[in-house]
């Protein structure tokens, strides 16, 4: 998904990415630019469900706050086998970006 720069299509499917070992997507808000992981054993989703169809149901809580409804802009950016933390920090979208 980084590589390329833009859309996370094609992608694995939700049990193929959970197999190899991807246990979090790490997802950025367009809104507040903040990056979150979300756990995929938890989603309650098919296993032959593509990860690219779960960026439609996506919403950052803290812009969702602020405008007063659901916000739904983000971008799927890396699968990943642990947590975002200080030691493990969020994947670069962009050359130079940080």
């Amino acid at each position: 998904m980084l590589g390329f720069q833009g859309p996370a299509q094609p992608s694995p499917a939700l049990g193929d990415a959970l197999n190899a070992g991807y246990l979090y997507l790490e997802v950025k808000c367009l809104g507040c630019d903040t990056h979150q992981t979300i756990a995929l054993d938890i989603v309650r989703r098919p296993k032959t469900m593509p990860i690219h169809e779960l960026e439609r149901y996506m919403r950052c809580e803290d812009c969702s706050e602020v405008r007063g409804y659901p916000y739904k802009r983000s971008h799927l950016v890396a699968l990943r086998p642990t947590k975002i933390s200080a030691s493990d920090p969020p994947s670069t979208w962009w050359p130079g970006e940080r």
